[in-house]
């Protein structure tokens, strides 16, 4: 369109001004789709973006979970090696001070989390 509003064509009869029009109206919707392709992709960076919040928040949830789920399965292998020399296994109430100890461990964990935002 550039050529033809210049007039360098000499089989094609010498509408500049048309042609000029034409040009411009060219130039100006290669323009708009040049803006429309960059404001797609601040749209799309802008969802990946929350995609990935969204994920951390659940990843940080998860890891709150094990960790407090960590505790009693730590304790419960412990004691599940069936050693002879524990202390607590001749109490008489040592099973549920053992109990006592991972719910206070979970629920400080729990509370931990929770007061840290992460649950």
């Amino acid at each position: 369109m550039d050529r033809l509003s210049q007039g360098k064509y000499e089989a094609i009869p010498r509408n500049q001004p048309y042609f000029r029009d034409i040009h411009d109206h060219l130039l100006r919707v290669a323009d708009q789709l040049v803006s429309f392709r960059d404001l797609l992709t601040s749209i799309l960076e802008a969802n990946l973006t929350q995609v990935n919040v969204r994920q951390n928040e659940d990843m940080r949830k998860i890891s709150a979970w094990v960790a407090i789920l960590a505790v009693p399965t730590m304790i419960a292998g412990i004691y599940g090696m069936n050693f002879e020399h524990m202390p607590e296994i001749k109490l008489r109430y040592g099973y549920f001070v053992i109990l006592g100890v991972m719910l206070l461990a979970c629920g400080s964990l729990y509370r931990h989390f929770r007061k840290s935002g992460w649950l």
